[in-house]
């Protein structure tokens, strides 16, 4: 039997964001009465690209909105959580008995049993499929259709369930960080809640966005991040409020924040990794059975673990991250923000990590998209986002691509630090000594001049 809401989701679908009428009337687009974000206090966010204000009028004050914890952990069921150990070492338990049991048998007794399965293989043939069309049904009866995105999602959690374990979480984080909150008077946190409230109200025909109990959360820390957990609870760190240029970046970064929650990325992550883990624990039990030693199924087993990593699990969540950034620069779009400033952001991260030496890592090997891969997915997105802000009637955006901007800002500060590095190689080197020129390389000047 399918679970409750698939059937609601495919319609729902239709009335999707890009379709969906704007979630504000026309009083709240435009016109002399225009409210701003009261970002200009704000220090650490500098507002470059105010030219044209966000215009949707906040109707309530919503202090349910928090930034939250470094990575959005996907909470999965307690009991799943203790007895998952409990499994493995069970299904190694079983394996390593086969094999044992198997090698103590005399060889007519293994002749015998072999004979007895090509008598029975039909039978045997007949169970596997069963056990497989068991398998298929539970996962299709289990799939859910996303009224916002109209894709299918496995959803094997029960959403209460899942809701009682976001707030168990909830509380960890606030243990965590009770010391590093700012104050709701602090000028961060009102700039936070204004973008935060400003996002709802302007997507309010969303499904689910009205239906969350948003709650804000400001923590001092320097780490450059900010997450949403499943129930609302929004925490951002002042450190990604120091690393975003103007509004508009931190509009389209909480945007792709409440996009995961409206999505229910999280369950659905959590949904996934049980259900390869169940399939995980059958194939742990083959190895350690049809593996002659402890050795070569302890690296079976370690081969299998990584290939579930990065064939399944964080291509997955990869899959995920690129939704959530579609979905979010959509909801920003329809809040009148300027969507062009997404891709920016995601270029100045890249071009911080190449400044300050950081290896390049393939993408492959991480759970979200590289930088330059994200900003050039935005790219492509923008023309439609620029589109839904049309239909929105936004004010039109003026002035330069903050994109151009960005791409000339970098060409004349790599040109003026190649120029300044090498007028200051040129008077080191004249300030040596003809005999301990050849003797001091030119790397350690180099790296005198980037170290100051």
């Amino acid at each position: 039997m399918a679970r409750p809401g698939v059937g609601e989701g495919r319609q729902g679908a239709r009335a999707g964001i890009e379709g969906a009428a704007c979630g504000v009337g026309e009083e709240g687009r435009g016109g002399k009465d225009d409210v701003g974000l009261p970002m200009k206090n704000v220090p650490v966010v500098p507002a470059h690209s105010m030219s044209h204000p966000l215009n949707c009028l906040p109707r309530r004050d919503i202090r349910s909105f928090h930034t939250s914890p470094r990575c959005q952990a996907a909470p999965a069921p307690l009991l799943l959580m203790i007895l998952k150990p409990v499994q493995k070492l069970l299904a190694i338990i079983v394996g390593r008995g086969i094999r044992k049991w198997w090698q103590a048998l005399p060889p007519n007794k293994k002749e015998l049993f072999k004979e007895s399965l090509g008598k029975n293989k039909w039978k045997l043939f007949l169970g596997l499929s069963s056990f497989g069309l068991l398998f298929v049904v539970f996962y299709f009866t289990h799939l859910e259709v996303s009224p916002v995105t109209g894709r299918s999602k496995l959803l094997i959690l029960g959403k209460e369930h899942f809701r009682l374990l976001s707030e168990l979480e909830y509380e960890a984080w606030m243990e965590e960080f009770k010391n590093d909150m700012l104050t709701e008077k602090d000028a961060r946190y009102v700039a936070v809640k204004a973008v935060v409230h400003h996002l709802i109200e302007c997507n309010q025909d969303i499904p689910g966005i009205s239906e969350i109990n948003w709650i804000i959360h400001v923590v001092d820390s320097p780490d450059i991040n900010a997450f949403v957990l499943p129930n609302g609870q929004v925490f951002v760190f002042t450190g990604l409020l120091n690393s975003v240029t103007d509004i508009h970046q931190l509009s389209f970064l909480l945007g792709h924040e409440i996009a995961h929650a409206v999505l229910e990325h999280a369950a659905e992550k959590a949904s996934l990794v049980h259900l390869l883990d169940f399939l995980g624990l059958i194939f742990l039990t083959t190895i350690w059975a049809i593996c002659p030693r402890d050795s070569l199924a302890l690296l079976g087993q370690w081969i299998q673990s990584k290939l579930q990593e990065f064939l399944f699990d964080r291509p997955y969540s990869r899959t995920l991250e690129a939704e959530a950034d579609r979905i979010g620069l959509q909801l920003a779009a329809k809040a009148c923000v300027d969507v062009r400033a997404s891709s920016v952001f995601w270029q100045q991260m890249e071009f911080a990590e190449s400044l300050h030496g950081h290896p390049k890592l393939p993408e492959w090997l991480s759970t979200h998209p590289s930088h330059g891969n994200r900003a050039e997915h935005l790219d492509r997105l923008i023309p439609q986002a620029l589109k839904i802000r049309e239909t929105c009637n936004c004010p039109p955006l003026s002035g330069p691509d903050p994109r151009l901007l960005f791409k000339l800002s970098m060409k004349n500060f790599l040109e003026a630090e190649k120029e300044d590095l090498n007028i200051t190689v040129k008077q080191k080197m004249d300030a040596l000594p003809i005999q301990n020129q050849k003797q001091i390389p030119l790397t350690c000047i180099v790296d005198k001049r980037t170290g100051s």
